[in-house]
């Protein structure tokens, strides 16, 4: 566990956590929010925190501030999905933007893809429901446990190409990933990633992979393989509904293994 990135254009206490920063719904502020995307990790205390770190896995989570989108949004209004952490928005929004400048492997789950699209600039949608709601669209959505209880088993494909992603899973489909999110990257134009991965929903592609081609490794996905992982290891009863366990793992061994260019 790395210790918070601080933000040198913020004002934080004693606890570390922002000062006049956030709004009513914890938020971090549109204001808050322009210093950090212009900034990103200059003068942060980012480069003392990764020394000798030599690969970054940014994990699931809660939503991102909306403040931080390229193209900033207002909240989705969701009352029981206000669950936001500014104070780590900003942190991940530092180490991440470092580890792309300096080419430090990074594996981007969940959130962390999420927050990988929010750094390149690449559009969100912050509620799934909402958003094919708003396009007309009855959906059978199935990327989250509506009782957020268990996580929901489905297909990913991954396009025949010379991808990271394809090189790792050395197939097109990928059966039963864990998911649990709500929210996903709409599009990627005028950004530097890639998409190499998507699944169907109700004649949508759902983006569920992200790379950039030109870094060492830099993979983002939306689904938990380490859920996967954990559910063979433990030999739990619907570990079989689940990605094999090689295939999660081998995300894991592939960051481990990769070397800079």
């Amino acid at each position: 566990m790395l210790d918070q990135a601080l933000s040198a254009d913020l004002t934080y206490d004693h606890n570390n956590m922002l000062v006049d920063a956030k709004d009513e719904h914890g938020i971090l502020t549109s204001g808050a929010a322009k210093r950090v995307k212009i900034n990103t990790w200059n003068g942060s205390n980012v480069e003392k925190m990764m020394k000798n770190v030599d690969y970054v896995v940014f994990p699931g989570g809660s939503d991102i501030c909306p403040t931080l989108y390229y193209n900033e949004q207002q909240w989705h209004g969701i009352s029981e999905d206000a669950d936001y952490s500014a104070e780590r928005d900003v942190s991940d929004y530092i180490l991440l933007s470092y580890c792309l400048d300096r080419d430090i492997p990074i594996l981007c789950i969940c959130r962390g893809m999420q927050m990988l699209s929010v750094v390149s600039g690449a559009d969100m949608i912050q509620d799934l429901p909402q958003w094919f709601e708003e396009q007309g669209i009855k959906t059978s959505l199935l990327h989250r446990d509506p009782e957020k209880k268990s996580f929901i088993a489905h297909s990913v494909k991954i396009p025949p190409a010379e991808s990271l992603i394809y090189r790792i899973m050395h197939v097109d489909s990928i059966e039963g990933v864990p998911s649990w999110h709500h929210q996903a990257i709409k599009g990627v134009d005028n950004t530097r990633l890639v998409v190499t991965a998507y699944t169907e929903t109700d004649g949508k592609q759902i983006i569920e992979a992200v790379e950039r081609p030109d870094k060492t490794f830099c993979l983002g996905i939306q689904f938990h393989p380490e859920v996967a992982v954990r559910k063979w290891i433990d030999k739990e009863a619907d570990a079989e509904n689940y990605m094999k366990y090689d295939d999660a793992i081998a995300i894991f061994r592939n960051l481990l293994s990769s070397e800079k260019k």
